[in-house]
């Protein structure tokens, strides 16, 4: 059951092998401290938390690290707008991140490093790639040079001079930086100081590195040379990421990472995300609409995480009730373990399941197929409660129930699906057990009357509701759908 990933470089999926045994260094391209994290940023860090709780499931140790940007023409403009500064504006929404991500029950990084405290590697970094050629001055502004370096284009697959093709026309030789650079393909990696913005003082004169140039120092200064996993969306993979292997690869001399992996995008109903459609939703807009957090974590993996996913008032519909399953038969073992004689810590996993849901999750993360495996042992619990309500007993073994339900919790920690353990499970639409055994007792009272129109009324009504009514000599039994 080897782990195999789609390699976004290679462009093909291969045996996931690490730099060293049994650990692995991944990193994952974070978030631009501006405004509140929308449905986009969402996916990404569910994705990514999932990867690394899996990758930790399987016995890797992992050292993972997500990076802020908090040096960012958006945040000096937000700033700007709210008379503020770009400090304050990148802590209020950097606190704001941490909020949300909580509430979808992303574990925390082991590090979250940030463009304004790594300006000593950032300056490192620039002054090598000077010295090694990559890298120009020009009135304050530090280029980098990409025809120096001959790889360039691997990672996007895309070929400079099919670019220049493209791009003659848009470019404005009035603008000042277009005058400063000595190709047009060539980006910023240090930017003069403009008055009223923030400075930092370097061996080129005040003023802030370019956005690629950060990722790069980050990742060398947490994690190294090279490291095993480099992680973002896929709208990151040209230009930033490809920059990112140009300036690191061309210091080093090594892969700055052995595999690349990339999220795909968020639609709304179809449409590319916007706040100018008006279609722009933030996760905290999201989940105080009433939106269970771990229904928006089943949204996102029942899509393999490579290819885009349309959000829907329908899809988070499909996935509430889809949670509502898997919810229920984690909560199984609160309400009748006690009832079966379960004894805590006791029981051991169910091999099979576990290997068959590893040996699905282990092709390129698949968790849609992982969570085919929770369903069926959810499903098969909410089976086996409905019999013990109604009939005081169970078709299976305690011994072996208990076995299914520790082996679903374990499996739906893996992918972050966590129940709140509650005083009284509810369905999805709101009845407990209590009020539905009330609504059948004002049936039996209804047809004990032969108000046989109330008996047929209730019965429809509990069936609209997802609740069935099973008649028998032995009294009335329930279940739901």
């Amino acid at each position: 059951m080897t782990l195999t990933l789609y390699n976004t470089l290679t462009r093909r999926q291969e045996p996931f092998e690490t730099v060293e045994t049994g650990k692995v260094k991944m990193y994952y391209c974070g978030v631009t401290v501006y405004d509140y994290c929308h449905l986009g940023h969402a996916r990404a860090c569910i994705v990514w938390d999932v990867v690394r709780r899996y990758l930790q499931f399987i016995g890797y140790e992992v050292r993972y690290i997500q990076n802020f940007t908090d040096i960012d023409d958006k945040i000096l403009n937000r700033a700007c707008a709210e008379h503020s500064s770009m400090e304050a504006v990148a802590d209020r929404f950097i606190k704001a991140y941490f909020e949300d991500m909580a509430r979808l029950g992303i574990k925390e990084a082991d590090e979250y490093p940030r463009a304004t405290h790594t300006m000593n590697g950032i300056q490192r970094l620039i002054h090598e790639l000077e010295n090694k050629g990559f890298a120009y001055p020009a009135e304050g502004d530090v280029y980098y040079a990409v025809r120096q370096f001959a790889e360039y284009g691997k990672l996007s697959g895309r070929k400079l001079e099919d670019m220049q093709a493209g791009k003659s026309d848009r470019v404005n030789i009035e603008d000042p930086e277009y005058q400063k650079k000595k190709d047009p393909f060539d980006f910023a990696l240090w930017k003069a100081a403009k008055p009223g913005e923030p400075a930092w003082e370097s061996p080129w004169g005040a003023g802030r590195p370019g956005w690629h140039i950060e990722c790069s120092a980050m990742v060398r200064d947490r994690l190294g040379d090279t490291i095993d996993i480099h992680a973002g969306g896929a709208d990151l993979i040209f230009p930033h990421h490809e920059n990112e292997i140009a300036q690191s690869e061309a210091v080093t001399g090594k892969p700055l990472a052995r595999y690349w992996l990339h999220n795909g995008m968020v639609k709304v109903d179809g449409e590319k995300m916007s706040k100018s459609l008006g279609n722009f939703t933030t996760i905290r807009d999201l989940l105080d609409r009433g939106v269970d957090p771990m229904a928006v974590r089943l949204f996102v993996l029942t899509a393999q995480y490579r290819t885009p996913i349309d959000f829907t008032d329908e899809a988070i519909a499909a996935a509430t009730n889809g949670w509502h399953t898997i919810k229920e038969g984690l909560l199984f073992g609160y309400q009748y373990g006690k009832k079966l004689g379960w004894e805590v810590g006791t029981a051991s996993l169910l091999a099979e399941t576990v290997e068959r849901f590893q040996e699905t999750v282990n092709n390129d993360f698949n968790f849609p197929g992982g969570l085919t495996v929770l369903f069926e042992l959810a499903k098969e619990l909410r089976r086996e409660g409905n019999i013990i309500v109604h009939e005081g007993k169970t078709e299976t073994s305690p011994e072996e129930l208990q076995r299914q339900w520790q082996t679903l919790v374990t499996l739906a920690g893996v992918l972050g699906l966590e129940a709140e353990i509650e005083a009284e499970t509810q369905t999805s639409n709101g009845l407990s057990d209590a009020e539905i055994e009330a609504k059948i007792q004002q049936r039996q009272e209804a047809r004990k009357g032969k108000n046989f129109a109330e008996s047929d009324r209730i019965r429809d009504e509990l069936q609209t509701e997802g609740i069935t009514l099973i008649d028998s000599r032995d009294g009335t039994r329930w279940h739901r759908n």
